[in-house]
Formats: structure tokens, sequence, C-alpha cells
């Protein structure tokens, strides 16, 4: 039995890492056929019409492909874990098609949501073919789950650590004492195969095992710095939007996904025009600025967070198909990048900016998910920097904290509109009604 589980797992991770890779390819591909070309170079090109329509009609088709099969929509990280613990794999072959489809229309046109979800469904699902093919014990397909959605994590984030601690943190907790040398074995196979052919974030500039006292100030100014943002985020996903969304609830919720299809396709447009790297998945925004060596102005550092805290939160009640890691990633270091020019520049901090983009990156992430494992591995990983980590590990926990006074910070809900805090609002007003 271990050897067929150790061949199974080895299987696992090949197969898995080869769809993943084709998957990312045909975001990259679609997305330069949509935009004639390299949407970065070729959209100051294309007729401003055309930028607003492509956003536009493909939020429609996404929507309506969400109509017809609700799963599409709700299938993602979570929802694997849910089926860890029935034992059972409930997504069918054609809806996780459908979701691909989706997800690939969704990011190909701008939309900021990421690949997480989707790619976490094709592992799990051919772990699941797999299991069957070997003819393994029902007991087992818990493990095969796990494994599988752990070796596609691995595989989209090019990165075999922060994939694995990512996916036991949320899906394969349960199993990790059991488990766990299989799911590596998976994961690491995965992530050799995507490493040829995708581009893992890496920030080049960290300054490794020594510690830098020079960072400690900075670094205690950087907690209040970053925690601002979280808020501004789960301000404007939590409580703006959502207000919009429950008033549209109580007057035209017939046409809900329309509008907001229509808002997120005006949004998205708008947000291509203005500057076509706050669009997207945020991947290439981190990878080209970040690791950049000329100073990049700090408007143009701001003009990007804030257009992409809107697209982001946007995205998500527009039904945009796929996660949020890469985008919130991409937010928290650009909001680090910017703090380190602020020091830098007005204050005179002998630091680097690329020092608190790659803290901002994995604590910004880390706390909206509520993943601070992973937050903090994802600085070991992208760095190799002492100072970094130990930086990003007392950010994470205390950021969290303080955002907790305000927000309650649910991991279910980070690429999700929060429908009990919309249930209980209404049934709050209908009390109040009837109270007058």
């Amino acid at each position: 039995m271990i050897g067929k589980l150790i061949v199974a797992s080895i299987l696992t991770g090949i197969i898995s890492g080869f769809f993943i890779t084709l998957y990312e390819l045909l975001i990259t591909f679609v997305s330069e056929v949509l935009f004639f070309g390299n949407p970065y170079e070729s959209i100051s090109t294309l007729p401003v019409w055309y930028i607003y329509l492509v956003p536009t009609v493909s939020i429609f088709i996404v929507n309506y492909l969400v109509v017809k099969d609700k799963n599409i929509k709700e299938y993602g990280v979570s929802e694997i874990a849910d089926s860890i613990i029935q034992n059972k794999m409930s997504i069918r072959i054609k809806t996780l098609f459908w979701k691909i489809v989706s997800s690939t229309l969704s990011l190909s046109s701008g939309f900021m949501v990421g690949t997480e979800g989707p790619s976490a469904g094709i592992g799990a699902m051919i772990a699941t073919h797999i299991h069957r093919w070997f003819n393994l014990p029902v007991m087992m397909i818990k493990m095969m789950i796990s494994i599988g959605a752990s070796s596609g994590i691995a595989a989209i984030f090019v990165s075999p650590l922060t994939g694995i601690s990512f996916a036991i943190e949320n899906i394969a907790y349960q199993f990790v004492k059991q488990y766990i040398g299989h799911l590596i074995l998976a994961s690491v196979i995965a992530f050799s195969i995507s490493i040829h052919y995708l581009q893992p974030i890496i920030f080049k500039h960290s300054l490794g095992r020594v510690f830098d006292n020079d960072y400690i100030l900075a670094n205690i100014l950087f907690i209040p710095f970053i925690t601002s943002f979280v808020y501004l985020y789960l301000f404007l996903k939590k409580r703006v939007l959502l207000y919009i969304d429950l008033e549209i609830f109580d007057k035209v919720s017939k046409y809900r996904n329309h509008i907001f299809a229509l808002i997120g396709g005006v949004v998205v447009g708008t947000i291509l025009l203005i500057e076509p790297h706050a669009a997207f998945s945020g991947k290439a925004i981190v990878t080209h600025l970040i690791n950049q060596n000329t100073s990049i102005p700090l408007y143009f550092i701001f003009l990007i967070i804030i257009l992409r805290i809107i697209g982001t939160t946007v995205s998500i009640y527009a039904n945009a198909i796929g996660g949020i890691f890469l985008p919130l990633m991409s937010i928290g270091a650009l909001v680090g990048y910017a703090y380190g020019e602020l020091l830098g520049n007005y204050a005179g901090f002998p630091i680097e900016p690329f020092y608190f983009a790659a803290i901002g990156a994995a604590v910004f992430m880390g706390v909206i998910m509520k993943l601070p494992l992973t937050a903090v591995v994802l600085a070991v990983e992208t760095t190799f920097d002492y100072n970094i980590v130990v930086a990003t590990g007392i950010s994470v926990v205390l950021v969290s904290y303080l955002s907790s006074f305000y927000f309650d910070i649910k991991r279910m809900y980070a690429t999700k509109i929060d429908t009990l805090y919309i249930i209980k609002k209404i049934k709050k007003r209908v009390i109040d009604d009837n109270s007058l």
C-alpha cells in the first residue's frame, strides 16, 4: 500500500504540474489575444471603447456561466477543505472546466483575482481520479484530495514551501501528521515542473542572514502604516460595497449580477486606461516594479495602490472567478515599497524600500486571508533574509490584532461576499421596521 501511495503522489505531482502550467499559460495567451499583444504595451494603442468592452463582455459571460452552474463561483480552496471533511469530492469535471474558463476570462481581461482556487481544484480533481485508478481504499480519498490540492497550489505559486504551508493552513491541516510526506512529495514534483515554464516571485534586494538594527524603529512604525491600508481595503469591501450590495438586494435583486458586472467592467476598463500595471492578478506589478533598482515616484505607487484596492474589491463583487492571494500580495508589496520611499526620502532613514515591499507583501496577504504561517514561509522563500522573516512574523500578528478592533476577518470570506452579514442586516431592518 505504501508503494501505491508513493506512486500515486508522484503521478499526482507530475500531472498537476503540467496541467497548472497549461492553465497559467492559457491565461497569458488569452490576454494577449484580447489585447492584441502584451497588454502592458498594447493597451495604450487600442481604442478607449475597446478597453471598456473587453472586461465588461468578459464579466457578463462569467456571470452567465455562474447562473448556469453556481458551483463555478463557490468552488475554491474553502470548498476543497469542506470536501475533505465530508470525505468526498463533489465537483464535476464539467463544473471544473467552466470554472477554468471563467477564471481565464476574468484574469485575462484585467480583473484583479488570483489563480489558487482553480489550481487547487485542478489538482484535487486529478488526485481524485488517480485515487480511483489505483483502486485505493475509500478512507484515503481525504488524503488524495489534500495531496492534489496542495500540488496544484505549489505549482501555481511556483513556490514549494509557500504552496505547502498554504495548503496546510487552508486544506490539509487535519492530516498533516499522518500524510505530510506524501503532500510534500507531490507538491515538490509539481513545483519542479512549473518552475521550468513559469516565473516565481523573488525579492532580489534582501540583506541575508545579518541582522540590521537600523531597521528596528522603521519596523515598528510600519505596523500602524500597513494597518491603515488593511483598514482601507476592508472598509471598502465590508462596508462600502457591502452597503451598496445590500441596497441592490433590497430594490433590484433580480438584476444584482448584471449591475455589478457592469460596474466591474467600467472600473476595470478605467484602471486599464489609467495604468495597465494596476490591473490583472498582480504578479507582474510585484516582479516588474519591486525588483528594479530605479526609484519609483511616490504618486505613481499610491495611485496603483488605490486602483488595486478598488479593483480587487470590485472584482469580488462582480463575480470574477479566481483567488485573492496574488492581488493581496501585490497591494502589500506596493504599500511596503511606498513606506520605504517615504522614510528614505523624507525622514532620513537609511533603509531600502525593497525590504518593506517583501514584508508588506507577506503581511497584507497573511492578515486578510488569516494565514500567518504562510506569510512567514513566503517571507523566507522569497527573500532568505532573517530581518524580513522576523519583521513579518511580528507584524502579521500585531496587524491582525489591530485590524480585529473594527473588522471581523473570516478566512472563508476573503474571496466571497459576507452573506451572513447581509442576512443580519436584513433581519435587523425588518425588526426596526416592525417596531415603528
